[in-house]
């Protein structure tokens, strides 16, 4: 096997895994939160320092430091909002009747903590990998970013999926200000510049060196853009993704007492 294919492979892996790991904390009992965001945040140091070592390194194996300290740094972020420690100043369902610039307004308000906390981490990252000869984190962090805002935007404007099953009950109220519709216009733009962008990676991923620091860095950076592409289809087309993360979402089916339906992991 070639070595751009164990970058694909090991960010596919990364990718489930950190996903259905944070549902499945996300799922147990409150009580167990403080927990789990005391270990979580003891990685993020680590991951913190990940970022800064590796933001020297222009080997091979300092793209796989850098990715997966990223990666680790965007799941505290996720971890965060999901559990409810940072989320926004609205905790309440939409007011019925809420339209047009208002609803936006209070949708951003039930989420604001947590996009402020997202703009804080980007910093931080850049920040850490100023000047860097290994950028890999950096550009790791801004695709999960603003690829995770597009799906924001996309199921507050109306997709066919809103994967509530991905809501805890202590969120639920945010439900009310998504949208079920096919689809919106604003969706096939997100598709189709992302997907150029993941094109033009692979592009360069596939004629970089073998076991080069380029062709692991732009593996990474592909995979990890294709995956963001996967998930926007998810919203929009009767595919049960939540089997994806079945083994992850099971201990929430317990709380809820509901049935699975569908649901960037995210996200991470």
């Amino acid at each position: 096997m070639t070595d751009l294919g164990l970058t694909v492979l090991y960010t596919l892996f990364a990718w489930w895994f950190s996903t259905g790991a944070i549902l499945y904390l996300d799922g147990l009992p409150q009580r167990t939160y403080r927990y789990s965001m005391a270990v979580a945040s003891l990685v993020l140091i680590a991951a913190l320092h990940g970022l800064d070592i590796s933001s020297t390194d222009a080997s091979a194996a300092g793209a796989y430091v850098a990715f997966t300290s990223s990666l680790l740094v965007w799941g505290w972020l996720e971890m965060s909002f999901l559990m409810g420690y940072i989320t926004g100043p609205r905790r309440s369902a939409c007011p019925p009747g809420a339209r047009g610039w208002r609803r936006a307004r209070y949708a951003l308000e039930a989420v604001l903590h947590h996009e402020l906390a997202l703009l804080a981490g980007a910093l931080l990252v850049a920040g850490i990998t100023r000047d860097a000869i290994n950028s890999t984190g950096f550009w790791t962090y801004m695709i999960l970013w603003t690829l995770r805002s597009s799906a924001k935007l996309n199921v507050f404007l109306g997709v066919r999926n809103l994967s509530e099953a991905f809501l805890p009950e202590h969120l639920r109220y945010l439900q009310s200000y998504f949208t079920r519709r096919p689809m919106n216009l604003l969706f096939p733009f997100s598709v189709i510049v992302s997907t150029t962008v993941a094109t033009l990676l692979w592009r360069m991923a596939i004629l970089a060196p073998d076991d080069s620091h380029q062709a692991a860095s732009l593996g990474f950076l592909a995979t990890l853009l294709s995956l963001a592409v996967l998930e926007h289809w998810f919203l929009v087309l009767p595919i049960p993704a939540d089997l994806l993360w079945k083994w992850g979402l099971r201990s929430r089916a317990a709380e809820d007492g509901s049935a699975i339906k569908t649901g960037f992991g995210a996200g991470r």
